[in-house]
């Protein structure tokens, strides 16, 4: 069963779910990815009251994580979802996702949106099948390849 949390991105498993995938990215991007520079980055837009993060467990163990920020009055951004490469397959992210639509719909956002890069293949087929719609770029981030939102 796969039990979802809403905590502290400082918390210490947030930061060693963060970690881990951040060093997943360093691997997986064609340029390479700074994972220490994003590990010093603040979080603070990812906590209450304009932000949230969530981490999911499997058998009690941290295998996930994502993060919610609010960006105006109606919409949101996702940032930070990863899941184990040990728990994929088994229904993780599409649950910590769905989770995320329900706190974005209490706080009153009509509209997520996130950017993505392209080796991240699982994620962009994640998206698609979650009713998420390629949009044109939106932010500056030198990763993002693709961006993506949806009507909540």
């Amino acid at each position: 069963m796969i039990e979802i949390t809403e905590l502290s991105p400082h918390s210490d498993e947030a930061k060693s779910c963060l970690a881990a995938y951040f060093d997943e990215l360093a691997t997986r991007f064609t340029l390479g990815f700074h994972a220490e520079a994003a590990l010093a980055e603040p979080m603070d837009d990812l906590t209450a009251p304009n932000g949230w993060f969530l981490v999911a467990r499997l058998d009690g163990h941290a295998v996930g994580c994502v993060g919610l920020r609010r960006i105006d009055a109606e919409s949101a951004e996702i940032k930070r979802m990863w899941t184990s490469p040990t728990a994929r397959g088994q229904g993780v992210a599409r649950a910590m996702l769905q989770r995320l639509e329900e706190i974005a719909r209490q706080a009153g956002c009509r509209r997520v949106q996130l950017d993505t890069n392209g080796a991240l293949v699982e994620a962009h087929a994640l998206y698609r099948r979650a009713g998420f719609s390629e949009i044109a770029r939106y932010n500056d981030n030198p990763y993002a390849e693709l961006w993506f939102a949806k009507d909540l």
